[in-house]
């Protein structure tokens, strides 16, 4: 796998915590010897803190920090071009960067809240796998590349309180099917991987910072890491050309579906 990735470049959005800058050292742990890695998200400073940590084991591994939001058009326009020329020959592209906001129902869903999903979720998905598509089609024999697109079971099975998350979610699981029939001519890989309940700050923003509440959606299970779908990512990025692991649905051990988890009492 190693040798697979040797030479790449790697942009990943959302790479200033949880599985966007999990993924980043999960690849270059995997291929330290020469790596390009484009770490981008809303924390510069962040992304720079994790650039140093890459740095300090993978000498080889050459990372770029770009301070990006994705759910900025005009900043996504601009993104491949203000890229050094030794980072452009984009491999792979990991679109990570999402979010939730809030539990509401309709009708009290927040306009904000809805508008902030929806631009980071599905519109700055999209939009950054617009900006980096015409790399990979220039390349010969139809083009080649990865796009590897973070989903959720969200996406696969609704749940109360969570119509505008789940909504953006079934919007990139579509526009990813869709893409992966467009591009069947071509040596371009779509690849979406969704996972069941990870611990990241997820349920931080989604209780508008409320910590306390955060922790309590984790009390008596033992959610997926941050690592664990990382993994899973790189090993996607990582099979051979001929490989496409087109449909990947990830859960933790206590987890069956979106709403149906086993729940240890406390003792």
């Amino acid at each position: 796998m190693a040798q697979r990735l040797k030479g790449k470049t790697i942009v990943i959005t959302g790479a200033s915590s949880g599985i966007g800058k999990s993924c980043a050292l999960e690849f270059a742990r995997t291929s330290p010897e020469d790596l390009k890695i484009v770490l981008t998200a809303r924390r510069i400073d962040t992304l720079k803190e994790v650039a140093k940590e890459i740095e300090g084991f993978a000498k080889g591994v050459k990372v770029l920090p770009v301070k990006l939001d994705v759910s900025r058009p005009e900043e996504v326009s601009g993104f491949v071009e203000g890229l050094p020329e030794e980072f452009r020959g984009v491999d792979v592209l990991v679109n990570n960067a999402g979010l939730v906001k809030g539990m509401a129902q309709a009708p009290d869903i927040l306009p904000a809240d809805i508008d902030t999903m929806f631009s980071t979720n599905v519109t700055g998905l999209i939009n950054m796998t617009q900006a980096i598509l015409p790399i990979y089609k220039s390349r010969p024999d139809g083009g080649s590349g990865d796009i590897i697109n973070i989903g959720s079971i969200a996406g696969r099975e609704p749940y109360q309180g969570g119509s505008i998350y789940c909504a953006t979610k079934a919007a990139v699981r579509s526009f990813t099917d869709a893409l992966r029939r467009e591009l069947i001519s071509t040596r371009i890989r779509v690849m979406e991987i969704d996972p069941g309940q990870v611990e990241t700050e997820f349920s931080v923003v989604r209780f508008y910072g409320d910590k306390e509440k955060a922790r309590k959606v984790y009390e008596g299970v033992q959610p997926l890491t941050p690592e664990d779908i990382a993994e899973v990512v790189v090993f996607a990025a990582g099979r051979r050309e001929n490989v496409v692991l087109a449909d990947t649905l990830v859960f933790p051990n206590h987890q069956a579906a979106a709403t149906v988890m086993y729940r240890k009492s406390a003792q």
